[in-house]
């Protein structure tokens, strides 16, 4: 085939029109002919991943970064402080806060602290992925995250294991912009939601497994023990990080393109001193190489960031993500706290005495239930996002009234039912909401808009939720009425959901991406270099 001619190196008609043009300018310059790179259309080569194991490790990864929250959350790992009856008798602590002796606070801002680095190297690396093979970022991130649990594990006081939170937060941030779109790209048509559900899926189930985890270590070994484990399961994937050929993202020109673009463009700034840099001294023309180095890479750093603010203008301007963010924000400030403090809050109201397992069980059969369904459904009736909000405002309002008036019970059982019927309810936003993110956008926006989702909705959601609560608890002393106080914010979150609904949307998906932006400018980049 033609196509298979061009990708063994036979050249096309253009370019041997090209070629000549170049051969007779050559006589009649002293100018070498400059390059021509290769059409952007060649075909990418073959990758290992296929769309079911590309879905499939994002999983397994999502699962033990979010295992690592349940694990420092869980009872077994978090454990408790010292404490002194009015007698005189002291029982020893347990866990971390028993360790550094942790008030409420401190061990809501340690829960907290992962953030710090996820906030910040989030947009990063959805920026960097532009220029950068992505799975090598991933790779990158995904060492700082193991080398960090490792240093969780080995802390000595409070600031230490505090820091080794935040990088923690950075090995996270290197796929969460990345995966839901390469799974986006890769899913089949009619069930796109629904994997999307499969991988969000592993947030609950994360945590879940998380409690029960850092329960049974934590108590029968050390929570020590608890991170040093998690890091041995991530080695791994930063193998496949690094020595994995990835698929190729919808929106963005494959990385051959790119270097194509770049050497064209180093060959048309270089060519017309060429001749004149050879007739410098060795010295100057040192001097001159370097200085053009330097030139050229305060250029890309320069035009590095002004794309990144000019994607931000279009992102901050589209008045359907703004509006999903900001109910995903409130749903998440309840969700982050409810993974934090659950376990301590049963054991305080109803006495679970292993409330681990038990908040453990329920998020993890709800969280699969809940999240795979919420994508089916939304599959089921199409697709759109007007469909998404009302399946958010609606599940999210019902999750909401059930979860409440659980915590109004003073039976245990009871609770457990209600609470288990309110988080099914709940959880079946996490495929829609984030359809929301992905379709509301051009496809090359899609990573910087799940990246700043994820700033959104950690740095004014649970981020400051946990502390928050501990503040409220210390406050009030009142686990029952801490719990009512805040499962209310649910209803904020589908009154905004709710909004969503009326508004005008439309599904970017298959708009222009940027790959003929790049076939553009290579074009423009060889009729410079057919110039006699």
């Amino acid at each position: 085939m033609n196509i298979e001619g061009q990708a063994e190196g036979k050249p096309s008609s253009g370019e041997r029109n090209r070629t000549g043009k170049l051969a007779r300018g050559s006589k009649m310059s002293s100018t070498p002919p400059l390059p021509v790179p290769p059409p952007l259309t060649t075909p990418p080569s073959h990758s290992w991943f296929t769309p079911k194991r590309l879905l499939l490790i994002f999983c397994v990864i999502n699962l033990l970064n979010y295992l690592d929250r349940g694990t420092i959350a869980s009872n077994g790992v978090n454990g408790s402080r010292k404490t002194c009856s009015k007698d005189g008798k002291c029982t020893g602590g347990s866990g971390i806060q028993g360790a550094f002796n942790l008030n409420n606070f401190e061990d809501g801002v340690l829960s907290s602290a992962f953030m710090v680095g996820l906030l910040v190297a989030c947009p990063i690396f959805a920026s960097l992925a532009k220029s950068f093979n992505p799975f090598r970022l991933i790779g990158v991130g995904l060492s700082v995250w193991t080398a960090a649990v490792v240093g969780c594990g080995c802390a000595f006081n409070f600031w230490f294991i505090a820091i080794c939170r935040m990088l923690v937060g950075v090995g996270e941030a290197s796929f969460i912009s990345l995966a839901a779109p390469f799974i986006d790209d890769n899913a089949p048509v009619p069930q796109k939601t629904a994997w999307l559900g499969i991988f969000y899926m592993c947030i609950p189930t994360g945590y879940a497994i998380g409690y029960v985890y850092g329960g049974l270590v934590g108590n029968h070994f050390s929570w020590r023990f608890a991170f040093w484990g998690e890091a041995i399961l991530m080695v791994p994937f930063v193998v496949l990080g690094f020595c994995i050929k990835p698929l190729q993202l919808k929106g963005f020109p494959p990385a051959e393109s790119k270097e194509a673009v770049i050497s064209a463009e180093t060959a048309v700034t270089q060519g017309p001193e060429a001749s004149v840099k050879d007739a410098l001294p060795l010295k100057e023309q040192s001097e001159c190489m370097n200085g053009r180095a330097k030139s050229k890479h305060e250029s890309a750093k320069t035009n590095q960031v002004t794309r990144f603010l000019k994607d931000m203008k279009v992102l901050l301007v589209e008045k359907v993500f703004i509006v999903n963010v900001l109910g995903y924000v409130a749903y998440n400030f309840v969700i982050g706290a409810y993974s934090y403090w659950g376990p301590k809050a049963g054991y305080n109201i109803y006495n679970m005495k292993n409330a681990d397992m038990m908040f453990g069980g329920i998020t993890i059969i709800c969280g699969i239930l809940g999240t795979i369904a919420g994508g089916f459904i939304l599959d089921f009736i199409s697709s759109t996002l007007s469909n998404a909000f009302k399946l958010l405002s609606v599940a999210t309002f019902f999750g909401a009234i059930f979860c409440f008036s659980a915590f109004c019970f003073k039976s245990m059982y009871a609770f457990l039912a209600l609470f288990a019927l309110g988080e099914l309810l709940v959880f079946a936003t996490q495929g829609p909401v984030n359809y929301v993110c992905l379709h509301c956008v051009k496809p090359s926006l899609r990573p910087l808009s799940m990246a700043m989702s994820t700033v959104a909705i950690h740095i004014f959601g649970d981020v400051p939720s946990s502390p928050l609560v501990g503040v409220l608890e210390d406050h009030i002393n009142n686990w029952r009425k801490t719990a009512l106080i805040l499962t209310s914010i649910l209803f904020l979150a589908a009154a905004i959901w709710f909004i969503g609904i009326f508004m005008h949307s439309v599904d970017r998906y298959n708009e222009e991406t940027e790959a003929p932006l790049s076939k553009e400018k290579t074009t423009q980049t060889a009729g410079v270099s057919d110039v006699p």
